[in-house]
């Protein structure tokens, strides 16, 4: 959840009294419903930059500095490859970048009309450019190279550049299919047969193309299919390419002057911060969807970075989840639909791709990926209803040295505010600590890894499960006094070893736990350098409700960003994030995937501290962190997952790629080799035994789903090394003796001798 809203009712309904004074400024007398009234446009505009600057935690002020920001966003989003405008087109586009603010300000909209009906234009001549292309087949043993950096690529001068761009662009794509098919033949031609390969060696998504079909000898029969020739393959690939970019300008065409204005809209609003953006109709209509918890696909959620759609999350319980195979930093190059031709991606909007990949529960899609590793493969995934279940609190027992530990997993921080009586994160924590401690557990980790965040007023009730009553968050709004949550029940549920494990993309809600965990010095935060470092909150706002007359359509919704969330020590968790006590090493370290490396993200500033009284009953609390951080340093295994880090890092700036077919084929068959080192990071076994509560061992007698969904998670837990480092911290926190009879002799189990 992006926005954090159950605190915001009151500071909600101040904004509405200031709109709805002023929304004679809006009432426009229009009649027509046309998709492309410029009227409604204008009223859309004013509006969205009224309600954005009287609710705005810090609006920005709206001149050519602003005007300039718009304009550099707009114009790559529009063209984010550079494939569209030529130089001139910029030259004519530039007249206007100091005079947005002013054309806003006017509700003047020639600026967007202007790159809009060019875009038209250019789009319609770039359909003849790739016919002509793929007419003719491409000469793959040219030594000839294209660079993908299109962010620092210059624009095309003339229509022969272009024209040489586009023909790069399609022959990459082109070769990249065509030496998928190319290893295809040559195993028909050896005899080999692709088979799946079991859950046990397919893990995590961390298979290289090469590793990832399992491979068997068999002889070859008159029943195969006939070998094709080169000519042949290259033919078939040059056909998918066409109708992959049919497709595309199909879905371009299929878009209307709405659809492009929202591009603007949301162009502006991105200035003010990046968690301020417009919802059109249909937009808004999924966002709903979203917040019931209960979606229909594969279980992922995606974001756009410049031209790719990339993974960003996947939902626990969902159909990509189960598979193992996908995974966040995931980028999708192609989707097919069962065994149908796969239709290219690259380029096309998200919300093009989210169809395609959207569909009935049972039916089959396919996505080729491109791995965090530079490597590709093809994941089959059967689409189904993601439940909302197991989005909710889940928790397991392990033994350890002779004591038993509870890991609690929490993905989200969810409420149901229309409903007292519903389900949420506070309560339903506060009953797995209850059960735990009736089966005498030693130590909790609590685990918030990629959560989001969701419901403040959560944040507050599950950290005081583990504190005496005393402040947990300070609250911010623009031109207010701060406000302090307390925790004011002095009842601590749990009073002993606990550890919260946090990762790169714990954010919000899990943020302020965290921090509140650390400044009392309750806990010992383990996971990622940092959290991701969103400390804003956002109310989304119904923009129809603020115009009387209804003949102007649905104007769609605003999220904008409301407030800004402290520490108890006064610092803000914006940008920052929240500095694990214990850094371990992981795949995204060197990544720029935070807050931070957003541009036009709020800044990090402190206000006073509230008043608070540190946790003086962690008398190992120092030798627990110093012990963990000593094993981590000296961990071959954890050495062999920073060596991988640095080598995704550096993958990651590797932009150029030959269309030599050889050149093109050595290089992919290199970067295999490469990642074939750090297949032992997949196979770790920790060699714990995860289980369940006596509870849920009942429902899951009875429930075989779920039994296999617990059987999934607690596999995963047993190949965890992070989990075990955090059971490890659980260990140096006791002050009770501890049993060594349980410790493993396995040393090193990841890295092979």
């Amino acid at each position: 959840m992006n926005a954090i809203i159950n605190f915001m009712k009151r500071h909600y309904k101040i904004l509405l009294t200031i709109v709805v004074l002023s929304v004679t400024l809006f009432a426009f007398n229009i009649k027509s419903k046309n998709e492309s009234d410029p009227d409604k446009d204008r009223l859309l505009l004013e509006l969205l930059t009224f309600v954005i600057e009287k609710g705005h935690y810090s609006p920005a002020a709206i001149d050519d500095s602003f005007s300039k920001g718009v304009y550099k966003d707009y114009i790559q989003a529009l063209d984010p490859s550079k494939r569209f405008f030529l130089q001139s087109d910029i030259d004519e586009f530039s007249k206007y970048e100091t005079q947005i603010d002013d054309q806003i300000l006017n509700k003047d909209l020639t600026f967007f009309s202007l790159t809009y009906e060019r875009l038209m234009k250019r789009m319609e001549e770039s359909k003849k450019l790739y016919q002509a292309i793929l007419e003719v087949p491409f000469d793959f043993t040219i030594d000839e190279s294209f660079n993908t950096d299109y962010e620092k690529a210059p624009y095309a001068k003339n229509e022969i550049e272009l024209k040489e761009r586009w023909r790069k662009q399609i022959k990459l794509s082109t070769l990249s299919s065509l030496t998928d098919r190319i290893k295809i033949q040559e195993n028909k031609a050896k005899g080999i047969v692709e088979e799946a390969k079991s859950e046990d060696e397919v893990e995590d998504g961390q298979l290289s193309i090469e590793e990832a079909p399992k491979t068997v000898q068999k002889p070859v029969t008159k029943d195969h299919e006939k070998l094709k020739s080169f000519a042949e393959l290259e033919k078939e690939t040059r056909e998918s390419s066409k109708k992959s970019l049919d497709e595309y300008f199909g879905f371009m065409k299929d878009l209307n002057r709405n659809d492009w204005f929202s591009v603007y809209i949301n162009s502006i609003t991105a200035r003010f911060d990046p968690h301020t953006n417009y919802f059109a109709p249909d937009e808004k209509e999924r966002f709903d969807v979203s917040m019931s918890g209960k979606l229909e696909g594969i279980g992922a959620r995606l974001q756009k970075k410049n031209d790719f759609t990339e993974i960003s999350e996947l939902i626990s319980g969902g159909p990509a989840w189960r598979g193992k195979k996908l995974e966040a930093g995931d980028v999708i190059m192609k989707v097919a639909q069962g065994d149908g031709e796969p239709v290219d991606v690259v380029g096309m909007r998200l919300d093009d791709v989210v169809k395609k990949i959207k569909g009935p529960k049972g039916s089959e899609v396919r996505l080729t990926v491109k791995k965090v590793d530079g490597t590709i493969t093809v994941i089959s995934i059967i689409r189904d209803i993601v439940e909302i279940e197991e989005t909710y609190v889940k928790s397991s027992i392990v033994t350890k040295n002779g004591l038993k530990y509870g890991v609690i997993y929490l993905p989200k921080f969810y409420i149901d505010f229309e409903n007292k009586n519903g389900r949420d994160a506070g309560k339903d924590i506060a009953l797995e600590v209850d059960r735990l401690k009736k089966v005498g557990i030693d130590g909790i980790v609590l685990d918030v890894r990629d959560d989001g965040g969701g419901s403040l007023s959560t944040v507050v009730d599950i950290a005081g499960l583990f504190i005496d009553e005393g402040p947990i968050v300070q609250i911010k709004s623009a031109g207010r006094k701060k406000e302090v949550l307390y925790d004011r029940d002095n009842k601590i549920e749990w009073d002993g070893p606990l550890v919260i494990m946090v990762n790169n993309f714990s954010a919000s809600a899990s943020e302020i736990l965290a921090a509140a965990i650390q400044d009392y010095k309750r806990g010992v935060i383990i996971g990622s350098k940092q959290t991701y470092g969103k400390g804003t909150v956002q109310n989304v706002i119904d923009l129809n409700q603020f115009v009387r007359n209804s003949s102007v359509g649905d104007l769609g919704a605003l999220k904008t960003t409301t407030q800004k969330f402290y520490r108890i020590n006064g610092g803000s968790t914006q940008l920052e994030g929240v500095s694990s006590d214990v850094v371990m090493p992981d795949r995204y370290a060197y990544l720029k995937m935070g807050e931070r490396d957003v541009e036009n993200a709020m800044p990090w500033d402190k206000i006073d501290a509230a008043v608070y009284k540190v946790w003086d009953k962690n008398e190992n609390f120092n030798k627990a962190i110093t012990n963990s951080r000593n094993r981590i340093a000296t961990s071959e295994n954890f050495k062999l997952i920073d060596e991988n880090a640095k080598w995704i890092d550096s993958r990651s700036a590797d932009n150029t790629y030959s269309l030599n077919l050889d050149k093109f084929r050595a290089a992919q068959k290199e970067i295999e080799e490469k990642a074939k080192k750090y297949k032992p990071i997949s196979q770790y076994k920790n060699n714990l035994e995860f289980y369940s509560l006596p509870y849920e061992v009942e429902q899951t007698n009875k429930d075989v789903v779920l039994k296999e969904k617990r059987e999934r998670w607690h596999e995963a837990l047993s190949k965890d090394i992070y989990v075990e480092e955090a059971l490890n911290v659980l260990d140096d926190l006791q002050t009770k003796p501890i049993s060594k009879k349980n410790v493993s002799s396995k040393k090193d189990k990841l890295v092979k001798s």
